[in-house]
């Protein structure tokens, strides 16, 4: 199938294929939009079982950033990279610079940072052929590092936001939050919300990131197959995405959705779906905003990190227009978010 037919082409500027013999590098990286300035967006790593698996997750992943970005307010557009492999076993440092010079390639047009099976100090390899990359280590107050922290502290801010416009709650003690994974991003959510008083519910593929949430925050653990089934206020997924279909959407018990993974609905229509159930959908790309935010205030030297935890905590007035204007509208959040981000871009 022609990329331009694929399901999930969204009149995409750039789809860049790149592979390397030598290292065994699989990569592509999809420009969404540079309306609004250079492609911002991570690199994945992750081992899809087809190469069309993988164009799919780029194409949607980098189209969310697009929207991520504008909503955002960041000079950036969005764009996103994958590399065909196992994070576990098909690692090495040569590897890492083959993805630095196929970056290196563009000129520019896409800057990369960490994202599922990528850690920061993978980007300092990345980091040694090419300047257009963010995440790196920094000195403490300032903006730049792992962005997992600021992404889950964005998410904190926009579960309370869900919560007061949902619930009438003015905080979150006592509140049920069901966490679908708890890797980076999932593990700095729950210890955000354990220290403001929530009750946790876990799962995750690793047993050992799902034990280190129960010693740590008191968290309930369950079988990764029922975290979707759990009744709670907030089911908060922070795995991978297209989870929301109408195979599970019938069978949540929870008011709200609020978490890190990126393309949570499988399709528009899931946020419909959700909409009908009277389930509060927070949009993935505005309420995970927090990592782009700390990688753009680090690539452009735009400010310290105490002024990137201020912008964090817009995140949750953002959603709540949102949610507003859905309400007045009668439409689902999701199509209220994406009508507002595609006119940020139309603009520029």
């Amino acid at each position: 199938m022609s990329v331009f037919q694929h399901m999930s082409f969204d009149d995409h500027e750039r789809v860049v294929f790149f592979r390397d013999p030598t290292t065994g590098l699989k990569s592509i990286i999809a420009i969404h939009s540079s309306a609004l300035g250079p492609a911002g967006g991570g690199c994945r790593m992750w081992p899809y079982a087809s190469d069309d698996d993988a164009i799919k997750d780029v194409l949607r992943l980098s189209k969310g950033m697009s929207y991520k970005n504008a909503m955002a307010g960041l000079p950036m557009g969005g764009g996103k990279a994958v590399i065909i492999g196992d994070s576990r076993s098909d690692k090495s440092e040569d590897l890492f610079r083959a993805f630095g010079d196929f970056v290196e390639s563009l000129g520019g047009s896409y800057i990369t940072a960490e994202d599922v099976g990528i850690s920061v100090a993978d980007m300092e390899i990345v980091a040694g052929r090419t300047s257009y990359v963010s995440g790196l280590p920094h000195e403490s107050g300032t903006a730049g590092g792992d962005p997992s922290p600021k992404t889950a502290r964005g998410i904190f801010h926009g579960i309370k936001a869900a919560a007061a416009h949902k619930l009438g709650r003015s905080d979150l003690e006592g509140l049920v939050v069901a966490v679908q994974g708890v890797g980076h991003v999932g593990y700095y959510l729950c210890k955000d919300l354990a220290a403001a008083g929530a009750r946790l519910i876990v799962a995750d593929m690793d047993d050992q990131r799902v034990q280190r949430v129960v010693d740590e925050f008191a968290a309930q653990a369950v079988p990764g197959d029922e975290i979707l089934l759990q009744p709670a206020d907030v089911l908060a997924p922070c795995a991978l995405g297209g989870i929301l279909d109408a195979g599970s959407i019938p069978k949540l018990q929870v008011a709200i959705v609020a978490g890190g993974a990126n393309n949570q609905l499988a399709t528009d229509a899931d946020g419909d779906a959700l909409r009908d159930l009277d389930i509060l959908y927070a949009p993935d790309y505005v309420i995970n905003a927090g990592g782009i935010i700390n990688v753009a205030y680090e690539y452009f030297d735009l400010g310290d990190d105490r002024e990137v935890m201020a912008r964090l905590e817009d995140i949750g007035s953002r959603l709540t227009e949102i949610f507003q204007a859905a309400d007045q509208q009668g439409l689902s959040t999701n199509r209220v978010a994406d009508a507002m981000a595609r006119q940020r871009i139309g603009r520029a």
